[in-house]
């Protein structure tokens, strides 16, 4: 599921749950002018601009100390919003019953994405019911996972 770097969730992990915070996962974009590295966080009463900025200045530290990224890059904390990225099957558990959209690695029985409820959770497959029928959906075929947001 979304691509993650194990040596920067270890990194930043710890400091974003020192903060009180949750970190849910982190995305790792290298592009033409400067890569993006974009950390999502969430907290039970929600997060703000402060909470934001709050993380991104701890983060900023670590990251020059550490230097775990050598070229040129952006750092972005956002909060997960309406239609929320799912990182890892835990996350999937806790909205069981929601509506998702996925993106797959590879074509999945002739297919790149799917739209469906969450159904279950597996100990490495995540069961997506489209249109009444179940779909098991390994997690390593996952690249990128988004909760429909409610209208």
């Amino acid at each position: 599921m979304h691509s993650q770097n194990s040596d920067l969730i270890e990194l930043l992990e710890p400091v974003v749950t020192a903060l009180g915070y949750e970190m849910l996962g982190i995305e790792y974009f290298k592009q033409k002018d400067g890569s993006l590295l974009r950390l999502y966080i969430d907290h039970e009463s929600g997060i703000t601009l402060h909470d934001c900025t709050k993380v991104n200045h701890q983060v900023i530290g670590v990251l020059d100390v550490h230097d775990p990224i050598k070229e040129r890059y952006h750092l972005e904390i956002s909060s997960p919003g309406l239609d929320r990225p799912l990182f890892t099957l835990e996350q999937f558990e806790r909205y069981l019953g929601q509506e998702v959209k996925m993106k797959f690695r590879e074509k999945l029985d002739g297919r790149r994405k799917i739209k469906g409820v969450i159904k279950a959770v597996e100990e490495k497959a995540v069961v997506i019911s489209e249109d009444g029928v179940d779909y098991l959906i390994p997690a390593d075929v996952i690249d990128l996972a988004h909760l429909v947001p409610k209208i």
